[in-house]
């Protein structure tokens, strides 16, 4: 009884569930790529397969990038045709050069039941949010200050003006955290990816997900 209090009468079963879209963001320095990277390598399965968003840019590739993989490569007029279909979740012009996110490459991988990472900062995650209402935004902030300068200097590849900048631009960014579902802290990198993770692995349990996925199992459970 307390079973069918919740559930309908009879469930649709499918052979396979969407995928989720995780929209994550973070100030530079805070290991937001580092974790998506980790992420993806050590627990992307055939069960359960994640995979990086692929943004359409104008640019031209570079050695060892390939359409579709890196990149999806595309003209200026197609990439202005696209815009004016109202074809991207959020788009940017970046030393003249276009880069944006399109919402048909994203659904098309998410009907494969794949879980899609978009990595954008806090406006580009909102715009989508606003969109896709269903997407699953996560904030990444570093431990202290002082460890978010310590990062960004120890990359040895700014000047001490270009890392009082990006330090700016940070506080900047992490003034938007309050607009995100989950937020992590990344002090030790190995215990936020297993954080992460069971993050991404909680939207697999969620009753909407096992109905679709598990329709048939739960219809023979109930004898229906």
């Amino acid at each position: 009884m307390l079973v069918q209090s919740f559930l309908p009468m009879s469930i649709t079963p499918s052979s396979s569930a969407k995928g989720n879209l995780f929209v994550v963001s973070a100030p530079s320095g805070a290991g937001k790529s580092s974790l998506i990277k980790a992420l993806l390598e050590q627990y992307s399965t055939d069960n359960h397969p994640l995979q990086v968003s692929v943004s359409h840019t104008t640019r031209a590739p570079r050695p060892g990038e390939k359409d579709g993989v890196h990149y999806h490569f595309v003209t200026v007029d197609a990439f202005k045709a696209l815009v004016e279909e109202d074809g991207f979740f959020e788009w940017a012009e970046v030393f003249g050069k276009y880069y944006g996110t399109s919402k048909q490459a994203i659904a098309d991988t998410l009907e494969r039941g794949i879980d899609v990472f978009l990595d954008i900062d806090w406006q580009g995650a909102r715009q989508v949010k606003a969109q896709l209402p269903d997407a699953h935004t996560v904030f990444i902030l570093p431990p202290s200050v002082a460890e978010l300068e310590r990062r960004l200097t120890g990359r040895g590849q700014d000047s001490a003006e270009v890392i009082a900048g990006r330090m700016a631009e940070a506080v900047s960014e992490m003034s938007h955290v309050d607009e995100f579902d989950y937020v992590l802290v990344n002090d030790d990198f190995d215990e936020t990816l297993r954080s992460f993770l069971s993050i991404v692995q909680a939207q697999r349990q969620t009753q909407a997900f096992v109905k679709t996925a598990h329709g048939r199992l739960i219809n023979a459970l109930l004898g229906r």
